[in-house]
């Protein structure tokens, strides 16, 4: 196989932003029956919050959330709130002032309703009328990476090197791959890329490929439009966006190449209780303002648990 990097045939341009932000929640039930998972809080900021600014800081700054019910929070968040902003100006809070509205000046932001909770896929699909036939990169709201391991960054810069699509890869587990899309790859002249050869869903340690997972980052051709509209109801009834991946791995014709970015910098996994609260003590052990107040009682709180 031919792993020279090409060029794709017309320059390739991104600048629009695709995240998911339909699901129910359910993992975090009762906080999510009326507040969406993607405004629970990561110490200061809701966790949609990390996603946006991480699109916006790697040149993409057209934002679409595909949203469902109850998901109304999400639109006034990045909306102006002139009531509080009004408030904190007669106060003369201009710190707190300057956070409200950092987020209603992050990004253009768009909103579809995604209706039916399809899959993946179909949440991928209902943004077509907006993206258009331009490549574009989809975000899941679970997965955080640090802005100091610019993720998107690079498959951005792959993207233009190669064409078709990018996914990120991690390597996990393999006890854990059940848990993930898992890619079957081939290895190319970049230590951090490689060739994917065929892509499963979340399949059993036996069957899987590898040990690397896709996480929740991708750069897409716009042909993937024309073939979840054709791809068939997969794993557990959904459409998967795995699936039409496979295809363009397979047949270049069809929005091909796919490589994958092998990911090794931090990732916080928000969509798991355990990995959440795991999240929030990283992060916050890190800030300049909390961290060294916030690590000297986390350090007497262990040693007290007698858990040292």
């Amino acid at each position: 196989m031919n792993n020279t990097p090409t060029g794709p045939a017309r320059p390739v341009t991104v600048r629009k932003a695709v995240i998911p932000a339909a699901g129910l929640g359910t993992r975090f039930l009762p906080a999510t029956k009326a507040t969406p998972k993607e405004m629970l809080p990561v110490v200061d900021k809701p966790a949609i919050q990390y996603v946006v600014e991480e699109a916006v800081s790697a040149g993409l700054p057209d934002v679409l959330m595909v949203t469902g019910r109850n998901k109304r929070p999400l639109e006034d968040h990045f909306d102006r709130n002139y009531e509080l902003e009004s408030a904190l100006t007669r106060k003369g809070d201009e710190e707190r002032l300057a956070k409200v509205q950092e987020s209603s000046e992050l990004a253009t932001m768009h909103y579809v309703r995604q209706g039916d909770p399809r899959g993946l896929g179909h949440a991928v699909l209902c943004a077509a009328p907006h993206v258009g036939d331009e490549p574009f990169a989809v975000l899941l709201g679970d997965d955080l990476i640090d802005p100091r391991d610019p993720l998107l960054a690079r498959m951005l810069e792959v993207l233009a090197q190669r064409g078709g699509s990018v996914i990120a890869l991690m390597e996990v587990d393999p006890a854990q791959i059940h848990l993930y899309g898992c890619a079957a790859v081939a290895p190319t002249d970049d230590a951090d890329v490689v060739r994917i050869t065929g892509l499963v869903e979340k399949p059993d340690q036996a069957e899987a490929p590898s040990s690397y997972a896709v996480i929740g980052r991708y750069v897409l051709d716009p042909a993937v439009f024309g073939i979840l509209k054709e791809t068939e109801p997969g794993r557990g009834g959904e459409i998967q966006l795995t699936d039409a991946l496979q295809q363009m791995a397979q047949d270049e014709d069809l929005g091909g190449p796919v490589h994958g970015v092998v990911f090794k910098g931090r990732r916080y996994d928000t969509g798991d209780r355990g990995d959440y609260l795991r999240a929030i003590v990283r992060l916050a052990c890190e800030r300049e303002d909390l961290g060294p107040e916030f690590r000297a009682w986390l350090r007497g709180f262990v040693a007290e648990s007698g858990d040292a």
